[in-house]
């Protein structure tokens, strides 16, 4: 089943450190000149202590999911991060970048909707709104 197109929504304010809160940044910067669809920002404190934020995103197929992961990789190494810990760039179905502080998730869209990561973690997929 495919849904219409939406707005995306608005990434979650993160309330991060100096190092996490400019990691966050460059990451987002890099999705957006990629073209990824639907970011979305989770803040992981009180939540869990395995990282800071989480960022999740999709690409309209496997060659742009793949894309984008590269873009995401480049920047890491342009701005002189630890180089991340990368799985799923194979496939390229769900590239998972985990850089510590940040983990970063990039979907195909059909992918992205049977994890439903964002259920998991309390918040709404781009799109959708809970029932108050």
């Amino acid at each position: 089943m495919r849904r219409a197109a939406s707005q995306p929504l608005p990434p979650v304010e993160v309330p991060l450190g100096p190092h996490s809160g400019t990691l966050v940044r460059t990451i987002l910067t890099s999705l957006e000149d990629s073209k990824a669809e639907d970011i979305v920002t989770i803040d992981l404190h009180g939540k869990t202590n395995i990282a800071d934020a989480m960022i999740i995103a999709s690409g309209r197929s496997n060659i742009h999911v793949g894309a984008i992961a590269d873009r995401v990789i480049k920047a890491f190494k342009d701005t002189q991060h630890v180089a991340p810990r990368v799985e799923g760039l194979q496939n390229c179905d769900w590239v998972l970048i985990d850089a510590g502080d940040v983990i970063v998730h990039i979907f195909r869209p059909e992918v992205r909707e049977f994890y439903n990561l964002e259920k998991m973690w309390g918040v709404d997929r781009p799109g959708e709104r809970r029932a108050s």
